[in-house]
């Protein structure tokens, strides 16, 4: 990484990976990398395909076990914490709905392996598709979301659990460039308003710029 790692301000890291390394066979894919993240923080990770960024989110979410280093959430080590008990939000690029539940269903997933009451889950979904501005699709099909609306249900259904911090790995690929350009404005919108701890991956230094507060240049080896 060529920029600071450190959070701006000097504010205390909610997040904190040190010393990652991880190799898949002969090649060295991170090595040595640090980031912290401190609370309402939204940073970017910035750079080219290959350079790691995606693979330091899935260290952190648990995807992945890094070869040495370790992450820390409040300052406990999360290294030996299953992905579902981190505590940690993630987007993929595709979205990952499932085909089979309504938007509803997708949303309120989180909330029911929380063991919420159904009343708690039913508002929760309502409040979450005002945000993201889908009020009065709790009974669509997600096979029946257009591209831009299934980006939005992605992240109205990471955010209902109240994650600890959301990673977002390129979540706006895949559109095309006045919607893709209308949804960078309103994920930077929906971060701030729900006061959101996030790190973002992407290549677009557009993209970063305007949703990001602080952009981690990451390097291809």
């Amino acid at each position: 990484m060529a920029d600071s790692a450190v959070p701006s301000g000097h504010a205390p890291a909610i997040l904190s990976a040190r010393g990652i390394c991880i190799a898949f066979g002969p090649r060295t894919v991170l090595d040595d990398v640090s980031l912290d993240v401190a609370e309402g923080e939204i940073v970017a990770l910035l750079g080219p395909s290959g350079s790691g960024k995606s693979t330091l989110l899935r260290i952190i979410t648990g995807l992945l076990r890094a070869d040495r280093g370790t992450v820390e959430l409040d300052g406990r080590s999360i290294d030996d914490l299953p992905t579902h008990r981190r505590n940690i939000g993630l987007v993929f690029q595709d979205e990952q709905l499932f085909p089979h539940r309504t938007v509803a269903q997708n949303i309120e997933f989180g909330l029911r392996m929380q063991r919420r009451p159904r009343t708690d889950r039913t508002r929760r979904v309502a409040e979450l598709l005002a945000v993201v501005g889908l009020p009065g699709f709790e009974d669509r099909r997600v096979t029946d979301l257009s591209g831009g609306e299934a980006k939005r249900i992605a992240l109205a259904r990471t955010l209902a659990p109240a994650p600890r911090i959301v990673l977002l790995d390129e979540p706006l690929t895949g559109l095309d460039r006045e919607l893709h350009d209308q949804l960078t404005v309103e994920l930077a919108r929906l971060l701030r308003e729900t006061h959101t701890t996030a790190v973002l991956v992407t290549h677009d230094r557009d993209e970063a710029a305007a949703i990001a507060d602080r952009v981690v240049r990451m390097e291809g080896r």
